[in-house]
């Protein structure tokens, strides 16, 4: 009973650093989900499964396990249930943009490295933490470097608020010979005989977004604008 004790508390220490790890990049990056949640979905998800695997051998003294018992039953439960928290750091912002996917894609990872711990993979649940570190902070910036071209692009939805609308024409021409490239353009009449003018426009990552708003608000005809990052 002792080893057996043993090997739980080093599962749960095992599942507590790893997920440890995975809160301090969500908390680093200011994420709505971080060091404690991380912390509680991996060290849960492991006891849990290891409940499940233990509970399976019910039969004191004998190594058979019985058969009407599934040792992962839990642990297969972990995984559809952890898609509820998942769903709630999902979030459509008003500009239709989607923002949490990520996130919600660590929360799924810490999960599984916490059923793998419980299950006995230390080696794997280690190896898995540092290839969704690398993926998630190391990928990225590598893919953005020698990637098409496509992947050293950023959105960012403007709104400017045009005075003459025959101005709008000349405006969205002076936005393009920036090299800033117009994906979607809206346009809506205001009460007050201006116009609201919304583009999702697509510009290099190394471009600043207070340059950008330079560029933009000395065009001719602009009264005010407003870049938001997509």
């Amino acid at each position: 009973m002792e080893f057996i004790d043993t090997a739980l508390y080093m599962k749960l220490g095992i599942s507590a650093v790893l997920g440890l790890i995975i809160g301090l990049e969500r908390e680093l990056k200011r994420k709505p989900v971080g060091l404690k949640t991380s912390l509680v979905i991996c060290i849960v998800s492991c006891l849990l499964t290891v409940v499940s695997i233990e509970s399976a051998y019910i039969a004191e003294g004998s190594d058979q396990v019985n058969i009407t018992m599934d040792p992962l039953r839990l642990a297969a439960q972990i995984v559809s249930g952890i898609g509820f928290l998942g769903a709630g750091v999902i979030l459509r912002r008003g500009n239709d943009s989607i923002s949490g996917l990520t996130t919600a894609a660590m929360i799924w990872g810490a999960a599984g490295i916490g059923i793998a711990v419980g299950a006995g993979f230390y080696l794997e649940a280690t190896a898995g933490v540092i290839l969704l570190i690398v993926s998630v902070e190391v990928v990225p910036s590598i893919i953005t470097l020698i990637g098409p071209k496509r992947l050293r692009e950023k959105e960012l939805h403007l709104r400017a608020t045009i005075k003459e609308k025959q101005d709008i024409r000349t405006i969205i021409e002076r936005i393009k010979d920036e090299d800033i490239a117009i994906e979607n353009i809206r346009i809506k009449d205001l009460k007050n005989n201006q116009h609201l003018l919304e583009l999702k426009i697509i510009v290099d990552f190394r471009k600043k977004t207070t340059d950008i708003y330079y560029t933009i608000s000395e065009i001719k005809g602009i009264k005010d604008v407003e870049i938001e990052s997509l």
